[in-house]
Order: C-alpha cells, then sequence, then structure tokens
C-alpha cells in the first residue's frame, strides 16, 4: 500500500452521495481523496484549497453541470493543467466528443468497469507527473538560459568598453566623446523608427545593437601613429592618407573577430559598418570608399552625423568649441551633401536632445 504522504490526490464531483461512496471505496487505499457534490462546490474547494492531482467529474448536475465546471477549469491558468476525467451516464458520441473538446483528459462511461477506472486513473496520474517535471525542468533550463544570456551581454559590454577605451588611452582628449556618441545614435534611431525609409532597418533589437556598437565606430586609430592622431596642427595630405585608414583598421579587426567565431553575428555586422562607412558622405566625396546615397550602410549614416556634431562642439588641441546653435547650422548645411537629408532633419529636430546629451556627459569647462 502507497503512504499516505506519497499518495495523489483526486477530487470526486457528483452531485449523488451514492456514487461518491462507489468511487471512493474503489479509489481510498491508493489515493487521498475529497469530494464536491456540486460544481460550484468544487470550484470554491479548489479556489481556497491545494488543488487536486486529479478530478474525476459527473455531467449531470444541478446548476452547473460538469461540461461548465470543466470549461472554467481550463480557462483558469491555475487549474488548466489538472488531468479531468469525466465519469458519466451519459454515452452519446456527442457528449464524448463535447467533453474531449473542452480540455478533458479522458472519458469513462457509467455503469464502469473498476479495473478500467483505476487503470485509467493511474495512467493519467503518471501523465500528469511527467508533463509537471518537464514543466519545471524547462523552467529551470529558461532561467539557466536567462542567466547565461545575461552574463554574454555583461561580457560584451565590458569587451565592447575595453576595447573602446583603447582610443581614449590614445587620444585623453576624446574624454566622454563615446558616451555622448551612443546616446546621439539611440536617439536619432528612434526618433526615425517609423519613417518609411528607416522602419524595416530600425527596429527596436536593431538599435539597440547600434547603440552597443557605436563606441567601436573609432577602434581602428588605434592603429595610427601618435605623431598623426596627436598633432596638434592640420594634417598634411600623406598624413591624412594615413589617418584615413583608421576605417579599414578597425573594419578588419572586427571582421577578424568574426571570423573567428565562424559565423555571422547581427551585432557585429553593425560594428563593421559603423567602422567602416562612417566617414562616407551622401554626395559620395567621403572616404574610405566613395560611397554616395542609400548605398551607405544607415547605421554609419546616424553614425556619421552625430560623430560630426560632436567633434564639432568638443575643444581638441588644433581648434575651439563651437557652440551648439552652430554646430547645428553646420549640420543644416550638409543636408543632402555630407549628410543623409532625413538623417539631418531629424537631427535639427532633436537639437534640444542632443544639446541636453551633450552637457549631461560634457567633458568639462573646455566643452561650450
Amino acid at each position: 500500500m502507497i503512504k499516505t504522504t506519497d499518495r495523489k490526490s483526486i477530487l470526486i464531483i457528483d452531485d449523488t452521495p451514492a456514487n461518491i461512496a462507489v468511487v471512493s471505496g474503489l479509489l481510498k487505499d491508493d489515493y487521498r481523496l475529497k469530494a464536491a457534490t456540486s460544481g460550484s462546490k468544487a470550484l470554491t474547494l479548489i479556489a481556497y484549497g491545494e488543488p487536486p492531482d486529479l478530478i474525476l467529474l459527473d455531467i449531470m448536475m444541478p446548476e452547473m453541470d460538469g461540461y461548465e465546471v470543466c470549461r472554467r477549469l481550463k480557462a483558469n491558468p491555475e487549474t488548466t493543467d489538472i488531468p479531468i476525467i469525466f465519469l458519466t451516464a451519459r454515452t452519446e458520441v456527442i457528449d464524448e466528443t463535447t467533453g474531449l473538446e473542452l480540455g478533458a483528459a479522458d472519458y469513462i462511461h457509467k455503469p464502469f468497469n473498476p479495473a478500467i477506472v483505476k487503470a485509467r486513473v493511474r495512467n493519467h496520474l503518471l501523465i500528469k507527473e511527467a508533463k509537471d517535471f518537464l514543466k519545471v525542468q524547462n523552467e529551470l533550463l529558461e532561467d539557466l538560459v536567462a542567466q547565461r544570456t545575461r552574463d554574454l551581454v555583461q561580457i560584451q559590454d565590458v569587451t565592447i568598453h575595453a576595447l573602446s577605451s583603447l582610443v581614449e588611452t590614445r587620444d585623453k582628449e576624446t574624454g566622454n566623446h563615446i558616451r555622448r556618441i551612443q546616446y546621439y545614435v539611440r536617439t536619432l534611431a528612434t526618433r526615425l523608427q517609423d519613417h518609411p525609409r528607416f522602419r524595416h532597418e530600425l527596429v527596436p533589437a536593431a538599435i539597440d545593437l547600434l547603440y552597443k556598437s557605436a563606441p567601436l565606430h573609432d577602434i581602428g586609430k588605434v592603429g595610427i601613429p601618435d605623431k598623426i592622431l596627436l598633432k596638434p596642427g592640420r594634417l598634411t595630405p600623406e598624413e591624412f592618407e594615413t589617418m584615413k585608414q583608421h576605417t579599414t583598421l578597425g573594419r578588419d579587426a572586427i571582421a577578424n573577430a568574426e571570423s573567428r567565431l565562424g559565423l555571422k553575428v547581427p551585432f557585429l555586422s553593425i560594428a563593421k559598418a559603423v567602422a567602416y562607412s562612417h566617414h562616407e558622405k551622401w554626395d559620395g566625396t567621403g572616404y574610405p570608399q566613395g560611397l554616395s546615397g542609400d548605398a551607405i550602410p544607415i547605421w554609419a549614416r546616424l553614425m556619421a552625423v552625430a560623430d560630426v556634431y560632436d567633434a564639432l562642439i568638443s575643444r581638441r588641441v588644433y581648434k575651439p568649441a563651437m557652440p551648439h546653435e552652430q554646430a547645428m547650422a553646420v549640420i543644416a548645411e550638409g543636408r543632402g551633401i555630407h549628410f543623409d537629408p532625413d538623417i539631418a532633419d531629424a537631427v535639427l529636430a532633436a537639437a534640444t536632445d542632443f544639446q541636453t546629451i551633450a552637457s549631461h556627459y560634457a567633458d568639462g569647462p573646455s566643452m561650450d
């Protein structure tokens, strides 16, 4: 005999006490039993007590028939997984079909064979036990995957920060440039995500990846000699050609990392586009490829205008900081020439947001 503490619980719902007594006599040695003589009493018992592991349910009951009891139990997330076996004198095919369509696990006709009832009760309890086990395992697996995903995101963020910090160690004057750039491009992308030209690319997940990849836009500058990168005056044409190589160096470094992974990663694809093409110009006069118009990746077009704005308002050894209003005027003048016209319009519309970001992440008194 099974120990009482190990027994599964069964709720018998029938408006006839004699029927409850018969079923109880059949199952009492193997299960913990509860009974209710109406649908409403059964629902109350379940709501305020421990839910049973299985329910034996009559159909023909006054006030609320078994079908309605089943319908309510299956509609409730707390009770929907409890297996229900209809135990009823109704033998028409339509009756059985209705019960099974409502979600019942089984349908047994009265008068019943005791061995059949015991076997079906046992089998459905075993099935429920297996389902419950799998549900718990799935929840544990989902929690583990979620934790691993959080860990990977944190590792990714730390890695990006470490890599982007390499540029800062080479050029101390960049200060909070990387942080400001992140917020500029996210502000722009969010503002443009419903625009007919961009809505298919600027989905929330992609905007998040752009925000994360933004710090890598100048990662190639770690390969530029100090005498050029830190030169206080204007670069010679030869020096400028060397400086322009940072776009290719950055793209290649990210591509090599992607190659080692052996698969395409959306984040790295955006990072490559940003690093390689953010100095391209709408009219085709930029570098390194001389791309024009929509041939320039959207991520690079967004970065281009954000990068120029921040460079204008920031003090460098070779120039003073430009006031916000003047920088916006430069953006307006570059509309359709240097910058995608729709993106330039979005910058001008978001001028106050840009100024707030610049102020909040200012490098210090040197920024106007």
